[in-house]
């Protein structure tokens, strides 16, 4: 909801109401003395800097003792520390996938 800039005709005194564009227009039609001061608009966004949005180094290291437990997933392969034994072993497994999948197509 945006913030609006209003001036009183009667009083000479302006004032700012924050409320939705509907109630806004029910409050100029009910108070015909007050005008709407146009001014820049103050938007409000959700963007952060990139700093805000990362990830923690604590929740990292929770993360990674997740991954630990589930080999194999993404969450294993973007976190996960695999051990040299571990990263052969894969390499063992997908050169061994890729053969027999080579070895069925033909």
């Amino acid at each position: 909801m945006p913030t609006y800039l209003f001036y009183d005709t009667e009083t000479g005194e302006e004032f700012e109401s924050f409320m939705k564009i509907s109630e806004r227009e029910s409050f100029l039609k009910e108070n015909p003395h007050i005008n709407t001061i146009i001014s820049a608009p103050s938007i409000v966004s959700g963007v952060t800097t990139s700093k805000q949005n990362r990830v923690p180094d604590g929740f990292k290291e929770v993360l990674s003792k997740i991954s630990e437990n589930h080999r194999g997933t993404e969450l294993a392969d973007r976190y996960g520390k695999n051990s040299i034994k571990d990263a052969r072993t894969n390499e063992v497994v997908r050169k061994h996938v890729e053969k027999v999948t080579k070895r069925n197509s033909q």
